[in-house]
């Protein structure tokens, strides 16, 4: 192998300063030094530390005087984030001694920062239409040579092939609900496209050399478009048969809001069930409810006694059965007949609270062994407002054979 051209002092410079940048903006990823960030929770320390350098001044801070603006942050993140920002430059001190105590912040992590934060929020859409901007301002240049334009189509043409790959294999093998999730640059993909072609326009019309590099560039945007169309008949797909109203971005919600029909707008809540509101009781006639429920007490068992001959067991430890008392109640509502609705029976209680006795009795008697009634419900729903309660399923409570 043969080595390469030796570097003069001034490329060495410039090197070593595009160096040292990049490390000042990748600070703020880095957890310790040579990794990334985990947890998006020490994006809020770094950005707590660069405030604080922002407010203290000139003059700077030292360490505890950074721990003590970021309260109530941990110190101990405090200071070990604080050492991987000053490894790599993000922080540097004010004055270079040994015993110098005080630093200052970069300004390049903070624009890190900002940008980090708005990629999250808005999926990285304004940064490509602003991107794409420059880009038509540089090759529209009077001073611009070919040079400019081959490395302008060149740049757009991997940044779309990189968007294209990415929805591509999102369409074909992810769900639906991570499709939506990950895919924001489906939205407004028209404005995206356009400005390239405007893009592509200009430089092949200024230089007709470049037709290959510009063959590449429509490749790769009708590619792009292609995976737009895919993702997102996809998503339009499964968010209209399923009614999964997060499938679909909130501008297009919006869209459909503002241009829908009232006929359209009440289709789409077609399908939803929703639950009857249960009745509405003040604290008081709960308490009293409670209080004058049926309390539940346990039946007293014997011990186990030897086999033989023994006394029967005093009247108070013998289960009770309130079989007696149960029939009467159950022939007082048949009313010498063979079934009652159970509508009319609460119905006629008179009030909510007698209506919950007597279900309560109706339920008890269903399920005594001895006795020869049963409780049965059917799919039926009655609603009256006029009437307590106001809503009650359909059942009927009859005699059995």
């Amino acid at each position: 192998m043969t080595a390469g051209p030796e570097l003069t002092l001034d490329q060495l410079a410039g090197d070593a300063a595009v160096e040292r940048l990049y490390r000042q903006v990748f600070a703020v990823l880095a957890r310790e030094s040579g990794a990334m960030i985990s947890d998006v929770e020490l994006l809020d320390v770094d950005e707590a530390i660069l405030d604080a350098f922002a407010d203290a001044g000139r003059d700077g801070l030292t360490v505890d005087q950074a721990v003590a603006a970021c309260r109530p942050i941990d110190p101990g993140l405090i200071h070990r984030r604080f050492e991987v920002l000053r490894d790599y430059g993000a922080i540097s001190k004010v004055v270079e001694r040994p015993n110098e105590r005080f630093h200052r912040a970069a300004f390049a992590p903070y624009v890190m920062l900002l940008f980090l934060r708005r990629l999250a929020e808005q999926g990285g859409q304004a940064e490509l239409h602003q991107l794409l901007t420059l880009e038509h301002v540089s090759v529209t240049a009077p001073d611009a040579e070919p040079e400019t334009g081959q490395t302008t189509i060149s740049r757009l043409t991997r940044i779309f092939r990189h968007l294209g790959n990415e929805l591509a294999i999102l369409a074909a093998g992810s769900t639906a609900e991570q499709l939506g999730d990950h895919a924001q640059l489906l939205w407004g993909n028209k404005g995206l496209i356009s400005q390239a072609e405007e893009v592509h326009t200009v430089v092949l019309t200024r230089w007709p050399q470049l037709d290959r590099e510009c063959t590449a560039l429509r490749i790769a945007l009708a590619a792009y478009g292609d995976a737009v169309e895919k993702a997102a008949g996809r998503l339009i797909e499964q968010a209209g048969t399923t009614r999964a109203l997060g499938l679909l971005s909130v501008e297009a919600w919006l869209s459909f809001a503002r241009s829908a029909s009232e006929d359209d707008l009440a289709g789409v809540l077609d399908t939803f069930v929703f639950d009857a509101p249960a009745p509405w009781f003040s604290p008081n006639l709960l308490t009293e409810a409670v209080e004058s429920g049926r309390s539940a007490t346990t039946v007293r068992q014997p011990p186990p006694r030897p086999e033989g001959a023994t006394a029967p067991p005093p009247d108070d430890v013998r289960p009770a059965d309130d079989a007696t008392t149960l029939r009467e109640t159950a022939e007082r509502l048949l009313n010498d007949g063979d079934s009652v609705p159970v509508a009319a029976v609460l119905d006629g209680a008179g009030d909510w609270l007698a209506a919950r006795r007597v279900l309560a009795d109706l339920t008890a008697i269903h399920h005594h062994a001895d006795l020869e009634y049963e409780l049965t419900w059917s799919d039926g729903f009655r609603v009256d407002p006029e009437r307590s309660p106001a809503w009650a399923s359909d059942g009927t409570f009859r005699r059995t054979a």
